[in-house]
């Protein structure tokens, strides 16, 4: 093919080419540039999107890890708490009002153990020391005048006896605005003895104590080398590092149709009625018959009431929602309960959290990482028990 045969089959080829398809080396008409770019620009800005939204936004929470000291990284029978920040209180459907507003709280990372002071751990106490509780000595009238209304006479000597708190429940369905229904002092009811001299802990080791007052849950921690823990950090140790969660495993109180508590269950029994018919007494069960939750901790809520080292105010949470930040928060210097009506409103009161086995859907529902109490702190009662913790020492 000579150099005209070869000019010419390039003309023909170019005038058979589809329009569609732009020769190389040739520019492109301005229209199909304009597409082009627009589509280019689009591009660029999905990924710069993209990678503004992976840069600036927090990064995802780790898993909890469950870590137990073995008496050299940690104490033994202790659960490593990492601390950190987090919503405590709730503003949820369920919540009280001593539980409003959620508000911001940072604590430090401590030990705590695996589950309550158990009979056994007690005991061992008891033994070493010859600790007599609050519930084995004789009433002192100083400490039972100020949960009293003013100018209430002192009572004689004889009704100042040793003794407790006992739930007795009723024989039959009652309404639920008179605690006194189903509470009542039982002398000879302590630690040993949790509903009176009748009852016993025999082979109930692995059960949460309880008639201890908040004074014996100092006596033994001191013994211990512990201390009860503040309400800030129990609450973050309650949460197994889930945000904001309706129970401490989730928001589902029985997933799967599993009980993940012990707790009054209304639909096998009304409350308070303990009598055969309705399905007979209740009371607490072994430590850790249920699961634990992220940080490996057995029965943060249920089972008993826990003793905490803050003095309670129902007003807490509302006088703190102002702070941008609370860092290790020790609670007020005073107590303050206008609910109460059995007692003035400045009683001495120090928060229980977790709730326990009188707890229920109709009446208590405090089996909730929020939920919170105030008792007297000389107070011992046959559903508060305790758990002590540990500041760091080395970290895991």
């Amino acid at each position: 093919m000579n150099r005209h045969q070869r000019r010419e089959a390039k003309r023909v080829a170019a005038v058979q080419r589809p329009a569609s398809a732009a020769p190389v080396g040739v520019p492109l008409r301005p229209r199909r540039w304009r597409a082009i770019a627009a589509v280019a620009v689009s591009v660029c800005v999905v990924v710069g999107a993209f990678a503004y939204a992976k840069l600036s936004s927090p990064p995802a929470k780790a898993e909890p890890q469950v870590i137990e000291g073995d008496g050299v990284k940690g104490p033994r029978g202790m659960m490593w708490v990492p601390g950190g920040e987090f919503l405590m209180g709730s503003d949820h459907k369920l919540a009280q009002p001593n539980e409003r507003p959620a508000h911001r709280v940072k604590v430090a990372g401590f030990w705590m153990d695996r589950h309550h002071v158990t009979n056994a751990e007690f005991r061992k106490f008891v033994e070493a020391t010859g600790y007599v509780t609050t519930a084995e000595r004789k009433p002192n009238w100083e400490t039972i005048k100020v949960q009293v209304a003013p100018g209430t006479p002192r009572p004689p000597d004889s009704a100042l006896i040793p003794g407790a708190m006992v739930f007795v429940g009723t024989d039959r369905p009652v309404s639920l605005d008179d605690w006194s229904q189903w509470w009542r002092y039982v002398p000879g009811a302590n630690w040993k003895h949790p509903q009176g001299p009748g009852s016993s802990i025999e082979d109930k080791d692995d059960h949460p104590v309880v008639q201890v007052s908040y004074e014996d849950a100092l006596a033994y921690a001191k013994w211990a080398g512990k201390r009860l823990p503040t309400e800030a950090e129990w609450e973050f140790a309650a949460r197994g590092g889930l945000e904001q969660a309706t129970y401490a495993w989730g928001d589902d109180l029985e997933p799967g149709g599993a009980k993940m508590l012990n707790y009054w269950d209304t639909k096998e029994r009304r409350f308070p009625v303990v009598s055969p018919k309705a399905g007979g007494a209740t009371g607490t069960v072994p430590v850790e018959t249920f699961p634990p939750n992220g940080y490996g901790l057995y029965d943060m809520t249920g089972n008993a009431w826990q003793w905490v080292a803050d003095w309670y105010r129902a007003d807490s949470f509302r006088n703190q929602a102002g702070l941008k930040l609370l860092v290790n928060p020790t609670g007020p210097e005073e107590s303050y309960d206008p609910d109460d009506r059995a007692a003035p409103p400045g009683a001495p009161k120090r928060v229980t959290r977790g709730g326990s086995f009188l707890c229920n859907v109709d009446y208590c529902l405090s089996y909730r990482p929020s939920a919170r109490r105030g008792n007297d702190p000389y107070n011992p009662m046959s559903h508060i028990g305790f758990r002590l913790v540990k500041d760091k020492e080395a970290r895991p």
